[in-house]
C-alpha cells in the first residue's frame, strides 16, 4: 500500500452505539520507575562478527577548533554545587543559549575511558579543549543518531551529502528547522556552528595534534566519540557518509589525510552566511552545547600545554574524557519533539506498518482498518522477512495487546455487530475472524483468508456485490469490513456448556483478625462500602448493575452472611472447617444490591462492632479464596473476589505459610526462590478459579513480610491486581487506598475470557507474558480482564515472509461482558516486512521493546540467578546496537558509538530497568516489595512501564502561574535540580513534592502556609488547601497526574538534605544509585565497550 495515498473515506457509523458502554478514559503519558544496584557487569561473550573498518573517505576533516568559554558561563570549583547559578536552573536539559553550565564530573566509568558517539545522521564536531592547562570536558565527540541505511560515501572532494529537507527526529540536539540545506558547494560557517544567531562566538584555537575529536553537527544523528588517540594513520575522524533519513546539517570540512599542524593555532577565518540563509537558532534544551570553557582544579591535559604564540610541544595521549549528559541523548527532548510533530494531528491507521506517535504524546486515533495503538503497540512495525535476519537484528518482534483498553472520550468505542443465530463469518481453516484483511473474490462469493490463504464460501445472507476496486459495496457499512478493532455479539456456541451466562457476582471477603481492627482498616472499609455499591459497573444506560454482591469476614474461621431481602437483619453462619470448605447457605448470599439495601447496611454498621474486642491474630488464606469460588459455582456465574487481608497465613489450613524471608539469599544462586511461591497449593486453586471464572483482587495491609511472592499467585494467573498498603494506618493511607478501592471495583471487567492470537503464514506466537493462565501453547486464559492489563506477545518466524503481503495478527478475545452477555472483541494489525535491516532499525519503537524486556527480565528472575538475567539484557542490547553499526551505519571510527534514530534511548531506558528494585535491590527494599513490582509490571501496559522507569520530574515554580499546561519536563538527574526550585516528581505509584533549600519565601508561604523552609514539614503527604494562584496551580497538577495513572499515587514532601532525599533520589535514574547501579553516562561507555567487543 502506497504510504502517500489517501486514506479511505471514514465510516459513516460515528455515533456511539448504546449497546456498548462509553469507557471513560484518564489521559495517556509514560511511565518510569525505581531505580537500584549494578554489579560489575560481566564479560560479554556473544557471537563475534568480523567487522571491516572502512578507510576514511572524502576530503579529511579539519580538526576541531576549541573555545575560550563564554564571558557568562561562571567557573564553579570541583565539588561545589551549581545550584542557582542561571537564575534557578535556566539549565534543565541542557543549554539553551549560549551560555554554559560547567559541569562537575560525577560518576565512575566502567573500565577504560570511552568516547561515545549516538545516532546516525549528520555528524557532530565537538570541540576540542582549548590548549591551556584545564581538564577536557568530555564532550561525546561527534555524536551520530539515526535510523538511515548506510549510503555510497559522497565522492572526493565533497564535503557533503545531499541536501535533504528530513527534520532530524532525534530529540537531544538543536532543531534543524532554520538550517535548511546547504547547496553542495557550502559548508555550514564554522566558527558559529554552534551559535547564537548573529553573535560572534569567541575564535577557537586548534588543540595540540595528538588529541582527536569527530565533529558533532546540530541535528540528525548522533555519534559519542568515545576514544582517546585514534589509530596509527588515522586523521582527524574519518568523515561520515551521508545518512539518508535523518540527515539535518552536513559535517564540516576537514583537512586532507596527514596533515600535520605546527607551529600556533590559526584562528578560524570569520563567518560567512550563504545568501538567503536564515540565522542560526538557539539551543534547545538537551542539545549539543558550545565548547566548554576550563574547569578549574583540574590539571593540564596537556603536560607542557602551547600557550599562544608558543611553540606546541610533542603530542601527548590524552586522560580520560569524561561524557557531558547535555550531549547524550535526552529521554525529555525526544518525548517534547514527538509531542511538537505528531500531537497535533490524528494518527490515521488506513496504512500498513505505520509507527504511531510515542506513549507520551496526547494524539487522536482514527480508526481505517488497523487497530488503535491504544489496544496494540509493536516493538517494530517491519519485521525481518527471514529467521536469519531476525537472529542477525536479536530485535525481539512482540505485541503489547491492551484487548480492553479504555479511550479517551472522544474516540467511539468499538462497535457490536450482530449476526443472529449464524454467528460471525470465520475463516473455515485457522477460524480467522472476518476483517478488512480479507480479500473477496468471485464476484463477491467466496473470500480469501489472508491469514491462511483458504478459500472460503460467503454465506448466502452475508453476500454483497464488489465495486470496480474489488471491494465490496457495503464495506464501510459493515464495521468488521472497515474497522480495526469491533465486536461481535457471541452465540450460544461460544458459551460453556452450550448455555448462555448469568450476570457476574462481586463478593467482598475482609480480615477482621486484630490487626485488621487495630489499624481501623475494617470499619473504614464498611463504612465505604454502604455507598460504593451503588456504583457497581453497569452496561450502556442500564440503570443499575446487574452484578449482585455478597460478604464474607474471616480470621481462623470464616463467616458467611445471609443478607436476602426479606430479612429483618443479617444473619452470619461460621464454618470452621477450614480444610473441607463449602459454602452453607446458597439463598440469600448473593444478593441484588437494591433489594437487599437495608440488610447490607445494617451488616455493614455490624461487622466492625461484632469483632471490635477480637483477639485473634491468626489468619487463613487459601480456604477464603476456595469460599468464594465454591459459592460462585454453586450461583453458576463468573465474578471477582474483593479480598483484604493483612498478616502471613499461619493459621493450621490449606496453604499454610511460613516466614522465609532472607535477605542473606540477595545475589546468590537461591536468590530466585525468594519471588517463587512457597507451597503449590496456590497454584491448583488458581486454575480451579479460572475454570469457574472466578477472578481474585488482593488487597494487602501487611505490618510485616507477608509473602506477597505466594500470595500473589492466584491474583496473577486468574487477571487479577494485587494492591500493597505497607503499615496501613487511617489518617495517612485512607485517601489513597479508597480510591484504588473505588476505581476497581468502578471499572468495566471481562469476565471468564479466552484470548487467541491469529497470525499469517511466517510467523506464530510462541510465547506470553502477563496475568493470565494457559492450560495449552495457544490460549490465554483469564478468570477476568479489565481495561488496564495487557497481555504481551512473542513472535517468531516458522517460514519466510514477503514484502508484498506483510505479516498480519489478529487477537479475538471472548468475554462474558458485566450485564451477563457473551461477546468476541476483535483488533486487527497489519505490519510491513523488510529485507534490508534498516528498514527494521527504522521502525522500531524503544518504548514497547522496553516493556517487553522488562517482562522478559522480571519472568526470568523465577529461573535463574538474577546476575543471569541482567548480563542477558546487557548482552540482547549490544547484539541490537552491534548489529546496527555493523550493517547499516556508515563506515566511522570504532571511537564512535553509533545509535539508530528510534533506538536512541534504548540504553538509557535499559539501565533503568537494570537498575530496578526487583534486578538491583537497596538495602532498604523488602522481599515483598520486590515480588509485589515484579508482578505489577507483569501486565502493566507501554505508558505506564515508560513513566515507571524513566520518572517525570517537572520543575513547579518556573511556568507561567496562569497557565495549565503541564511545566515542562526535565532530566531525572540530581544535576538537573536547583536549590531554588520546588519540583514534582512522579512515576505512576509515587509522588515526590522536593523542596529546595534556598526557595523563595512567599513561594513556601503560598504553597505550605508556614513561612519558611525550616517550618515545612517533612514527610507531609497533603498539600494544603490555599486560596492563592500558586496553590491552586500545584494541587491541579497533582490531581491530573493522578488522573493519568492506573493507581493513586500517594504524595510525599521531600527537603533538600533530608533523610528522606535519600528516596527520592532513587528515582533520579541518570545518576548512580546506592545500590551499585550505574549512571547513564557509565552505562553509555560501557554498552559502547560491548558493541566494540563484538564488532572486533
Amino acid at each position: 500500500m502506497n504510504v502517500n495515498q489517501s486514506a479511505p473515506p471514514v465510516p459513516p457509523f460515528g455515533q456511539n452505539q448504546p449497546i456498548y458502554p462509553g469507557y471513560h478514559q484518564s489521559s495517556y503519558g509514560g511511565q518510569p520507575g525505581p531505580a537500584a544496584p549494578a554489579t560489575p557487569y560481566g564479560a560479554y561473550n556473544g557471537p563475534v562478527p568480523g567487522y571491516q573498518q572502512a578507510p576514511p573517505q572524502g576530503v579529511p576533516r579539519a580538526p576541531p577548533s576549541s573555545g575560550v568559554p563564554p564571558a557568562s558561563a561562571a567557573q564553579v570549583p570541583c565539588g561545589q554545587t551549581t545550584y542557582g547559578q542561571f537564575g534557578q536552573g535556566d539549565i534543565q536539559n541542557g543549554p539553551s543559549s549560549t551560555a554554559q553550565m560547567q559541569r562537575v564530573p560525577g560518576s565512575q566509568q566502567f573500565g577504560p575511558p570511552l568516547a561515545p558517539v549516538v545516532s546516525q545522521p549528520a555528524v557532530l564536531q565537538p570541540y576540542g579543549p582549548p590548549p591551556t592547562s584545564t581538564q577536557v570536558t568530555a564532550q561525546l565527540a561527534g555524536m551520530q543518531i539515526s535510523g538511515a541505511v548506510a549510503q555510497a560515501s559522497p565522492p572526493s572532494g565533497l564535503g557533503y551529502g545531499p541536501p535533504t529537507s528530513l527534520a532530524s527526529a532525534s530529540g537531544n540536539f538543536p532543531n534543524s528547522g532554520p538550517y535548511g540545506s546547504y547547496p553542495q558547494s557550502q559548508a555550514p560557517p564554522l566558527s558559529q556552528a554552534q551559535g547564537h544567531p548573529g553573535v560572534q562566538p569567541p575564535l577557537r584555537s586548534a588543540p595540540p595534534l595528538a588529541s582527536s575529536f569527530t565533529s558533532p553537527a546540530s541535528g540528525g544523528p548522533q555519534m559519542l566519540s568515545m576514544t582517546g588517540l585514534l589509530p596509527p594513520g588515522q586523521g582527524f575522524g574519518s568523515l561520515p557518509v551521508n545518512q539518508a533519513n535523518h540527515v539535518s546539517s552536513p559535517p564540516a570540512p576537514a583537512l586532507p589525510p596527514g596533515t600535520q599542524m605546527t607551529g600556533p593555532p590559526v584562528p578560524p577565518p570569520p563567518p560567512m552566511h550563504p545568501p538567503q540563509q536564515p540565522g542560526y537558532q538557539l539551543q534547545q534544551n538537551g542539545s549539543f552545547g558550545p565548547a566548554r570553557g576550563p574547569q578549574p582544579n583540574y590539571e593540564s591535559p596537556y603536560p607542557g600545554a602551547p600557550t599562544f604564540g608558543s611553540q606546541p610541544g610533542p603530542p601527548q595521549p590524552l586522560p580520560p574524557k569524561r561524557l557531558d549528559p547535555d550531549t547524550i541523548p535526552s529521554p525529555i527532548q525526544v518525548i517534547e519533539d514527538d509531542r511538537n510533530n505528531r500531537g497535533s494531528e490524528p494518527f490515521v491507521t488506513g496504512v500498513r506498518g505505520q509507527v504511531p506517535p510515542l506513549v507520551t504524546t496526547n494524539f487522536l486515533v482514527k480508526d481505517q482498518g488497523n487497530a488503535s495503538p491504544r489496544y496494540i503497540r509493536c516493538t517494530s512495525y517491519n519485521i525481518p522477512c527471514t529467521s536469519d535476519m531476525a537472529k542477525q537484528a536479536q530485535v525481539p518482534l512482540a505485541a503489547v495487546i491492551k484487548p480492553l483498553a479504555r479511550l479517551p472520550p472522544e474516540e467511539a468505542s468499538p462497535y457490536v455487530v450482530d449476526h443472529g443465530e449464524s454467528g460471525p463469518l470465520r475463516c473455515n481453516r485457522c477460524k480467522a475472524y472476518m476483517c478488512p484483511l480479507m480479500t473477496f473474490i468471485e464476484g463477491g462469493r467466496r473470500f480469501q483468508c489472508s491469514f491462511c490463504s483458504c478459500i472460503n464460501d460467503v454465506p448466502p445472507q452475508y453476500f454483497q456485490h464488489l465495486d470496480h476496486t474489488g471491494k465490496r459495496v457495503d464495506a464501510y457499512d459493515r464495521p468488521e469490513l472497515s474497522l480495526g478493532s469491533y465486536e461481535f455479539l457471541a452465540t450460544v456456541d461460544y458459551c460453556k456448556n452450550n448455555k448462555f451466562p448469568s450476570p457476574p457476582a462481586f463478593i467482598f471477603m475482609i480480615d477482621v483478625s486484630y490487626n485488621a481492627i487495630r489499624t481501623g482498616l475494617v470499619r473504614l472499609l464498611c463504612e465505604e462500602l454502604k455507598s460504593l455499591l451503588d456504583y457497581l459497573p453497569r452496561e450502556g444506560g442500564a440503570e443499575e448493575s446487574a452484578i449482585r454482591v455478597g460478604f464474607v469476614t474471616y480470621n481462623k474461621v470464616l463467616h458467611f452472611y445471609n443478607v436476602k431481602s426479606s430479612l429483618a437483619q443479617p444473619q452470619m453462619m461460621v464454618v470452621s472447617d477450614v480444610a473441607d470448605m463449602f459454602v452453607p447457605l446458597l439463598d440469600g448470599f448473593l444478593v441484588n444490591v437494591s433489594e437487599s439495601r437495608a440488610v447490607i447496611t445494617s451488616l455493614l454498621d455490624q461487622i466492625p462492632e461484632m469483632f471490635a474486642d477480637t483477639r485473634e491474630t491468626e489468619t487463613v488464606f487459601a480456604p477464603v479464596i476456595q469460599a468464594g469460588m465454591e459459592a460462585l459455582k454453586a450461583a453458576e456465574c463468573a465474578g471477582k473476589l474483593f479480598l483484604f487481608h493483612t498478616s502471613l497465613p499461619i493459621a493450621e489450613a490449606p496453604g499454610k505459610l511460613k516466614n522465609r524471608d532472607d535477605r542473606k539469599l540477595i545475589n546468590t544462586d537461591k536468590e530466585k526462590t525468594l519471588f517463587q511461591p512457597q507451597t503449590g497449593t496456590y497454584q491448583t486453586l488458581a486454575k480451579e478459579c479460572v475454570a469457574q471464572g472466578c477472578c481474585v483482587d488482593l488487597f494487602l495491609f501487611p505490618s510485616q513480610y507477608v509473602d506477597v511472592a505466594t500470595l500473589s499467585v492466584v491474583p496473577q494467573l486468574t487477571g487479577g491486581s494485587v494492591y500493597k498498603y505497607a503499615c496501613f494506618q487511617v489518617e495517612n493511607d485512607q485517601e489513597r487506598f479508597l480510591s484504588d478501592l473505588r476505581r476497581d471495583v468502578q471499572k468495566v471487567v471481562g469476565f471468564d475470557a479466552v484470548m487467541r492470537v491469529r497470525t499469517s503464514t511466517g510467523i506464530r506466537a510462541v510465547d506470553f507474558f502477563g496475568a493470565f493462565y494457559m492450560s495449552n501453547t495457544t490460549d490465554v486464559e483469564l478468570a477476568g480482564l479489565d481495561g488496564d492489563k495487557t497481555v504481551t506477545v512473542e513472535f517468531k518466524h516458522d517460514d519466510r515472509l514477503n514484502e508484498e503481503n506483510g505479516a498480519l495478527l489478529q487477537c479475538a478475545l471472548l468475554y462474558t461482558s458485566c450485564a451477563g452477555q457473551r461477546r468476541l472483541r476483535i483488533h486487527n494489525l497489519a505490519l510491513n516486512c523488510c529485507t534490508q535491516l534498516a528498514d527494521l532499525y527504522r521502525n522500531c519503537e524503544t518504548d514497547t521493546l522496553i516493556n517487553y524486556m522488562a517482562k522478559f527480565a522480571y519472568r526470568a528472575v523465577l529461573s535463574s540467578p538474577v546476575k543471569t538475567v541482567r548480563d542477558t539484557l546487557i548482552t540482547q542490547c549490544a547484539q541490537i546496537l552491534a548489529c546496527y553499526r555493523k550493517n547499516c551505519a556508515s563506515p566511522s571510527s570504532a571511537g564512535q558509538l553509533i545509535l539508530p534514530e528510534c533506538m536512541k534511548l534504548l540504553p538509557v531506558y535499559l539501565n533503568c530497568v537494570l537498575k530496578s528494585d526487583v534486578l538491583q535491590p537497596g538495602a532498604e527494599v523488602t522481599t515483598d516489595d520486590r515480588a509485589y513490582v515484579r508482578q505489577l509490571v507483569s501486565s502493566m501496559d507501554v505508558a505506564e512501564t515508560n513513566v515507571f522507569f524513566y520518572p517525570r520530574l517537572l520543575p513547579l515554580t518556573k511556568s507561567p502561574l496562569d497557565s495549565t499546561a503541564e511545566p515542562p519536563a526535565v532530566r531525572a538527574s540530581e544535576e538537573r535540580l536547583s536549590s531554588g526550585d520546588i519540583y514534582l516528581l512522579e512515576n505512576g505509584l509515587n509522588l515526590f513534592v522536593w523542596v529546595g533549600a534556598s526557595v523563595q519565601q512567599g513561594v513556601v508561604q503560598s504553597l505550605f502556609n508556614v513561612s519558611s523552609f525550616s517550618q515545612i514539614t517533612s514527610g507531609l503527604s497533603v498539600l494544603p488547601v490555599l486560596d492563592n494562584p500558586l496553590s491552586k496551580k500545584v494541587r491541579g497538577l497533582v490531581d491530573s497526574l493522578r488522573a493519568q495513572r492506573m493507581r493513586y499515587m500517594k504524595l510525599i514532601v521531600v527537603k533538600q538534605e533530608d533523610k528522606l532525599e535519600t528516596l527520592f533520589k532513587h528515582f533520579l535514574v541518570e545518576d548512580k544509585s546506592l545500590s551499585g547501579g550505574a549512571s547513564y553516562v557509565d552505562f553509555l561507555c560501557h554498552m559502547h565497550k560491548e558493541i566494540r567487543q563484538l564488532l572486533s
